[in-house]
């Protein structure tokens, strides 16, 4: 299942079907109406969320192993990235978020694109899923932190894809002070100063008495 993301079109994003753009189409309408009275994403974003949000979640299906048949979406918020790959991939994702009114928001959003996630409305902390072969997260937290909850939930051989801005290369630095990790940082394909972390093989780095 190989997926090319191309120069943004009318909707902000090309190189998938029209049918997956239909329904990433049913899914900003939604998300614009429910920001409306829940925080999702910035009302500055409104204008660009096609640009600012769709393509720049879709920019991480090529970086998705083939042997990757289901994933978690962690603090999966509005649904970026999870819910609009699930939408473009098919496969299965597992939304975790702890806000009660965002979570009643993917249900609704899940339901109306028939979207293949199931929606854990709970603390990340409190999380209890097997381990999956790919891991996403956008905007949630220092990659330190995150490779700590990776340790947890991702499956032996399996890949984390982690959307980064301008601080990428420090949070690397820092991390590998607790992990060893093979990282490939990948050029955001929406924002140059942006870029994708593609993590794996994933070891917490052993104390020295």
């Amino acid at each position: 299942m190989k997926h090319r993301i191309e120069q943004a079109g009318p909707l902000g994003v090309s190189g998938v079907s029209r049918e997956t753009q239909s329904r990433l189409a049913i899914y900003v309408e939604l998300l614009l109406r429910w920001n409306a009275t829940i925080n999702l994403i910035s009302r500055r974003d409104e204008p660009m969320v096609w640009e600012r949000h769709i393509a720049d979640s879709l920019a991480l299906l090529p970086l998705i192993p083939e042997a990757a048949t289901h994933a978690i979406d962690l603090g999966s918020g509005a649904g970026l990235p999870g819910l609009v790959l699930a939408i473009a991939s098919g496969r299965a994702f597992a939304l975790v978020e702890a806000d009660q009114r965002k979570a009643a928001f993917l249900r609704e959003a899940a339901r109306a694109t028939a979207a293949p996630v199931t929606v854990h409305a709970v603390r990340i902390e409190a999380l209890s899923l097997p381990a999956a072969p790919l891991l996403t997260a956008r905007a949630l937290a220092p990659l330190a932190d995150l490779l700590g909850w990776a340790e947890r939930f991702l499956a032996p051989g399996g890949v984390c894809l982690f959307p980064k801005g301008r601080t990428a290369l420090d949070e690397l630095t820092q991390a590998r002070a607790q992990w060893h990790m093979q990282a490939e940082r990948v050029a955001s394909p929406t924002d140059p100063a942006a870029s994708i972390l593609r993590i794996s093989e994933i070891t917490r780095v052993r104390q020295r008495n």
